[in-house]
């Protein structure tokens, strides 16, 4: 069960109208780091999730996010409500009305025009929202670790939203969405720590001959060596073929009747490597050298250099 209380979890204060910016806004309404995929994402999760305590924490969060959610439209909406008014009523002209909306890389048609200043779920170039950004796996050590680098990603767009702006209100509201973003990460990293083990995530043990080894896949000049390939904890080894074992060659085992199948597919498929066929763009090539073969031969003759007087 839901219910709303009419009051944003933040005062919103907004100086002046701006288009624009509610344009840029639209990547935290409804692009992929924005506050639906986050409150849909952990949504989700809290519905298949077995352990009390994460349950409560994931439902918690995803509440909080829809009120994020109210919080970045409520702006858009702000930021639109001068424009809307004037392309409500036609109070300017033509001319100044398509420079408002486009001119000065404003770029705010698709949100001026067909939603009317309201804030629409797409991002800010006008991509709609897809269920295709909830990524949840349905593992908690993998999507604890998803979401927190998922909170990491809208901390940094919020960062780059506040210094887009010198609003002071917007900024203010702004600087209190990115600092939740914080918060939730040090819960879900609470949360994922609390799961003792927790790496690798999932159930199986990776093969131990694999699990410290560092293949250096691009050797040359430019070889790095850091934590994340040097001893104690990594092996380093140089790129090589079946490292496995056997010759590093794919096989499959395949029935007969199979086998004649695929043999007579094999013999009508075949290549003839020893051909030069002529091709169409040989073809068109020809015809473009004879043209210009034609051409050379219709020009007159060049005249023979002056001579010069003994």
């Amino acid at each position: 069960m839901f219910t709303h209380n009419k009051r944003l979890q933040y005062t919103v204060r907004v100086s002046e109208c701006n288009p624009g910016l509610a344009n840029l806004m639209l990547e935290q309404f409804g692009g992929p780091q924005g506050e639906l995929a986050a409150a849909c994402r952990y949504f989700n999760q809290y519905l298949a999730e077995d352990d009390p305590a994460r349950r409560d924490m994931l439902i918690d969060i995803a509440t909080e996010e829809l009120s994020h959610l109210e919080v970045i439209g409520t702006i858009v909406a702000m930021l639109n409500k001068g424009a809307k008014g004037r392309i409500a009523e036609g109070t300017d002209t033509q001319a100044e009305l398509y420079r408002n909306i486009s001119g000065a890389g404003n770029d705010s048609h698709v949100t001026q025009v067909l939603y009317g200043g309201g804030p629409a779920y797409t991002n800010s170039a006008g991509v709609p929202w897809t269920g295709a950004y909830i990524d949840s796996i349905g593992d908690p050590t993998a999507d604890l670790r998803s979401n927190i680098a998922a909170e990491a990603r809208a901390k940094i767009l919020y960062e780059r939203l506040i210094n887009c702006t010198d609003d002071a209100g917007v900024r203010d509201a702004l600087g209190f969405l990115m600092t939740r973003e914080i918060a939730h990460q040090q819960q879900f990293e609470k949360a994922l720590y609390s799961i003792q083990p927790n790496f690798p995530p999932g159930k199986l043990a990776g093969k131990p001959e694999f699990s410290n080894v560092y293949f250096n896949m691009s050797p040359g000049e430019g070889d790095e060596r850091g934590p994340w390939n040097r001893e104690p904890t990594f092996q380093y080894r140089e790129a090589q073929p079946a490292v496995g074992g056997g010759d590093g060659w794919a096989e499959v085992r395949i029935a007969s009747e199979e086998r004649e199948v695929l043999s007579g597919m094999s013999q009508r498929l075949h290549s003839d490597t020893q051909s030069d066929p002529t091709t169409g763009a040989m073809l068109g090539m020809q015809g473009a050298n004879g043209a210009g073969e034609r051409a050379q031969r219709q020009q007159p003759p060049a005249a023979p250099p002056p001579t010069s007087s003994p």
